[in-house]
């Protein structure tokens, strides 16, 4: 038996993973880190929740979680809107919770990563950190920034010879979360949130939501010309309804 840790878990795609680990008998406690607490209609008795911003300084709190073998860190903010729009703040908040917190929580548990014991991770990442994503241009760096810091520390992990990974999730918009101001919805993400912990399991380090669907043909689009499949994306975006 032992303990999960969700950051971010108390809304979106975070809840519905930290409901789905805390279905599972293999765990004793479900430690669910995030500015808010859990709504009451979705707690359960295994979730231990610590109120925490990302912001912070003092990431000591993380040096307690001493029975985690699994680390889920959904956490996350972006907004769509054109970058003249876009002011200092939240360009620093941007990077501080979407990239920064996760290389600094990460460093917290990485000599349990790179121990022959097992251990699991997944950072939600983005499709918009595999390509340009013009009106969401703050929010598509930072998932840049965790693509390529994943992708390095996990050769550092091949290589020290352990078979833990990071696991990059990352999709495209997500039905059923509070991330556009909607509401959570476990109906519509649990299916989702079923997917990552089996990529989990496996330890695989990439798992791209409807990449045969949808993303690969998006991909293969950018990679042969990535300012006409920008100007697709803004197109796209504006007749969206979303920029306000």
């Amino acid at each position: 038996m032992s303990d999960a840790l969700v950051i971010g878990g108390a809304n979106g795609i975070g809840l519905a993973i930290a409901t789905l680990l805390a279905e599972d008998e293999r765990f004793d406690n479900i430690h669910i880190v995030d500015r808010q607490t859990v709504a009451s209609e979705f707690q359960h008795p295994k979730f231990r929740c610590h109120t925490f911003d990302l912001r912070s300084e003092d990431y000591s709190l993380f040096d307690t979680f001493t029975e985690v073998n699994t680390l889920i860190i959904t956490a996350g903010f972006g907004r769509l809107a054109h970058f003249s729009d876009i002011d200092d703040e939240h360009i620093i908040d941007s990077f501080a919770v979407n990239s920064t917190a996760v290389i600094r929580i990460i460093r917290h548990f990485y000599d349990r990563m790179q121990s022959t014991e097992e251990f699991y991770c997944g950072v939600m990442g983005s499709i918009a950190g595999f390509m340009s994503s013009p009106l969401f241009a703050v929010y598509g760096a930072t998932k840049a920034a965790l693509k390529i810091f994943i992708e390095s520390v996990n050769v550092e992990l091949e290589m020290a010879g352990t078979t833990n990974r990071i696991l990059n999730i990352s999709p495209g918009s997500i039905k059923g979360t509070a991330f556009y101001n909607g509401a959570n919805d476990l109906s519509i993400t649990r299916q989702l949130g079923a997917e990552i912990l089996t990529h989990l399991w496996a330890k695989d380090d990439l798992f791209i939501p409807q990449y045969d669907e949808i993303f690969k043909t998006v991909l293969e689009r950018y990679h042969a010309d990535f300012r006409a499949e920008g100007r697709h994306s803004y197109n796209y975006k504006m007749q969206s309804g979303r920029i306000k």
